[in-house]
């Protein structure tokens, strides 16, 4: 049925997967430092996260890929040239499509998590100060566990789309599922077959993210429930 391509579309199944991980990675990182930027006192470091979600936000994801492979590649390209470096440098693909879904998703994930800390009681937090505990003791035992909880919910929506959106490396050559996909209904015209089988895979992916997050948001919920008792 898939004419010996199933072999090539698993590996760019897989390809996908570590796309996906990679870039929550890098998106959940961004977030954090994103969401305490916004809580901080400091105006500098409130002004620059609030630009920085404002404009990725506003951006669509396509431009923002050409514009960090096409455009930084010819930007790196002629900084070099002006160093005295002559040799054309090729921005890695996987490393531009990683790069730039973080960033996209982790101006989303800053206000998921601005969110969530804001819903944290504050009176907790200084009943453990008042305890002696440190700043980042605290944070650990105290903040971040319901901070997850809160979060959970929208950042199991954020990588579901996350996911979805790595589709768009394609258009920059890394041999991606919809890539191998596009190859393969190419050479057998047969693209109904092709894309059908990579729209199953992303499916695949998604219903075991549902159930994973489902799970992780029982387990949670039950924790709080056993720390109210």
């Amino acid at each position: 049925m898939l004419h010996g391509y199933g072999a090539s579309l698993l590996e760019g199944a897989l390809m996908t997967l570590v796309l996906s991980l990679a870039s929550v990675a890098v998106a959940m990182s961004l977030g954090l430092l994103g969401a305490l930027a916004k809580l901080s006192r400091s105006r500098l470091l409130r002004g620059l996260a609030q630009t920085y979600t404002t404009l990725i936000r506003a951006v669509p994801d396509l431009v923002l890929m050409l514009l960090v492979f096409f455009g930084g590649q010819a930007l790196i390209n002629e900084l070099a040239l002006k160093l005295g470096h002559e040799d054309y440098i090729d921005i890695n693909p996987f490393v531009a499509g990683v790069a730039t879904i973080g960033f996209i998703f982790g101006a989303y994930l800053t206000e998921t998590f601005r969110g969530a800390f804001l819903a944290v009681p504050p009176g907790q937090r200084e009943a453990a100060q008042a305890f002696g505990m440190g700043r980042w003791l605290v944070f650990a035992r105290i903040v971040a566990p319901q901070m997850l909880r809160h979060a959970l919910p929208a950042l199991a929506n954020n990588w579901l789309v996350l996911v979805k959106s790595t589709a768009i490396v394609s258009v920059i050559g890394l041999t991606d599922l919809m890539h191998r996909a596009g190859l393969a209904a190419g050479a057998t015209r047969e693209p109904f077959v092709f894309y059908g089988a990579a729209a199953l895979m992303y499916l695949l992916f998604t219903s075991v993210s549902e159930w994973g997050f489902a799970r992780l948001q029982q387990h949670l919920v039950i924790g709080s429930r056993k720390g109210q008792l």
